[in-house]
């Protein structure tokens, strides 16, 4: 039976207002057949990490309940069907492609045409618009441009799956240490999701990759992993500079 059928009318327009592929696909299966599995996501899908469906679903206002099935080989796996209908709430982007597009060609007036943690510049159409606080922390902010950040996809995949796995995503709900996290703001942060790292990421592209080429075969003559050359080369340069 379409479990749709027993959703208020008010329910389904939210979900009918997800326009956005990965969410929409989530949507649409739960509304036809009840719930979804991980196992769907991946073989029907395509979708590596299921957890990242489910919260671009709950991004858009709309409960989603996990519980556990069994596979097609037998062993438990999650699936996903709607939770609580009273606790579903309308983002302000939901459905709102040309707010959204707006919001995206605001930012990109103010900051450029790159993702905010590569800080590399990207095609428009590869960037998407994030929350810098994850709404599951803050709910949905003031549609202000410096609430928001653009992410390419593999930023955006890092960022969810490192949010997802801090203490504050998970039961703190402490704006404030969002706030001071790499993965709201990249430029000026003192953790990461908690944890007293800091990273660079770099990217070389165009004329730059063949500096790249150079410092992979450097590193190969002296048998070390580019990573600990590159720290090493800036090591050495910060000592020239004390010294100078």
């Amino acid at each position: 039976m379409d479990s749709s059928q027993q959703l208020p009318d008010e329910f389904i327009q939210l979900c009918q207002s997800v326009t956005a592929k990965r969410p929409k696909a989530v949507i649409d299966h739960i509304l036809q057949y009840g719930f979804i599995t991980t196992e769907e996501l991946k073989q029907r899908y395509g979708y590596n990490h299921p957890p990242r469906a489910a919260r671009d679903v709950r991004e858009h206002g709309i409960p989603l309940e996990t519980f556990r099935v069994t596979g097609t080989d037998q062993r438990k796996i999650a699936a996903y069907k709607f939770g609580d209908i009273s606790k579903a709430r309308f983002s302000r982007l939901s459905g709102r492609t040309g707010f959204s597009k707006l919001l995206k060609d605001e930012l990109i007036n103010k900051y450029g045409c790159k993702c905010f943690i590569y800080l590399e510049e990207v095609d428009k159409r590869e960037l998407q618009i994030d929350h810098r606080v994850p709404f599951e922390v803050d709910g949905e902010p003031d549609l202000e441009p410096e609430n928001f950040m653009l992410l390419c996809g593999s930023a955006n995949r890092a960022k969810s799956w490192s949010c997802e796995h801090c203490e504050n995503w998970k039961s703190i709900k402490d704006k404030s240490i969002c706030l001071s996290c790499y993965w709201a703001y990249p430029e000026n942060y003192t953790h990461i999701a908690m944890r007293q790292v800091r990273r660079i990421d770099l990217i070389w592209q165009g004329d730059d990759i063949e500096n790249y080429e150079r410092l992979k075969q450097q590193a190969a003559r002296l048998n070390k992993e580019m990573p600990q050359f590159i720290k090493e080369i800036i090591d050495q340069q910060i000592r020239l500079n004390n010294d100078s």
